[in-house]
């Protein structure tokens, strides 16, 4: 496959519960090795749009296609292969509280590979060495703190070297240093491993920092009002609702 094809697809994507339409004919491309941010004021379905992407919440039209194949209209079988090539982080961590951070990295493993005790025992090593947790392998949950949790369920989602990264509000109840250093760690990643990031957050240090590809979902209109290069649309988008969110408000109209 080309570079330049993209990796992820969303056409046409209605998201809905019922009647109630949260988003419409959302339509952006995901290359691979973007970090890229799903970003926009807060109800307008960035959440929705994340499940809808990782099997969690079926759209009411569209599809979502990873490397040419779709996501939805694939069937069990297909999407379970499809989902196999995804990690996946939450807000909170999701570590079970009964298990060390050893036991619930290697839980992926021992389900889904055949690798010895041994081996699981030395991914898992790795796994925490990439995100600056070496020897914290027998601490429980509730012995780290919430910056080294966030790291932890990072090596979690990285278990079966998946081919995409997804976030919940990575940053969410962070300090500023430790979302800071959370930045720099996901960067370091993708540039090591050539992962593609997607990435939900409403932090815009983090938005401008390490986004290189977004899309800006709009609760009024309820579509996509941009999508591209964070940073490009804060300074040169036409609409002011987008520049606003990136300039924390300062943006004039444009002339």
């Amino acid at each position: 496959m080309s570079d330049s094809t993209p990796q992820i697809v969303a056409q046409n994507l209605t998201l809905a519960y019922g009647d109630f339409v949260v988003q419409r004919n959302l339509n952006f491309d995901i290359g691979r090795g973007d970090i890229f941010i799903i970003m926009g004021g807060s109800g307008c379905g960035k959440s929705t749009l994340l499940k809808c992407m990782i099997g969690l919440k079926s759209p009411a039209l569209g599809d979502v296609y990873y490397n040419g194949i779709p996501f939805w209209s694939s069937g069990p079988g297909q999407q379970d292969a499809m989902k196999r090539g995804f990690g996946t982080t939450f807000q909170a961590g999701a570590l079970w509280s009964s298990m060390t951070l050893a036991e619930n990295i290697g839980l992926a493993l021992r389900q889904y590979t055949e690798l010895s005790d041994a081996d699981i025992r030395d991914v898992v090593a790795y796994k925490l060495m990439l995100v600056g947790l070496a020897g914290f392998e027998d601490y429980y949950p509730s012995e780290i703190s919430g910056g080294m949790m966030k790291r932890a369920g990072l090596a979690r989602a990285m278990a079966l070297d998946p081919e995409i990264l997804f976030f919940d509000e990575p940053s969410a109840g962070l300090d500023p240093i430790s979302a800071k250093l959370l930045d720099d760690l996901i960067l370091e990643l993708r540039d090591s491993l050539g992962t593609t990031v997607v990435i939900v957050t409403h932090e815009l240090a983090s938005i401008l920092n390490i986004g290189n590809n977004s899309v800006f979902l709009d609760p009024v209109t309820k579509t996509q009002l941009a999508t591209g290069d964070p940073k490009d649309l804060r300074d040169n988008h036409e609409n002011l609702v987008v520049r606003n969110f990136l300039q924390r408000g300062t943006a004039e109209m444009m002339t």
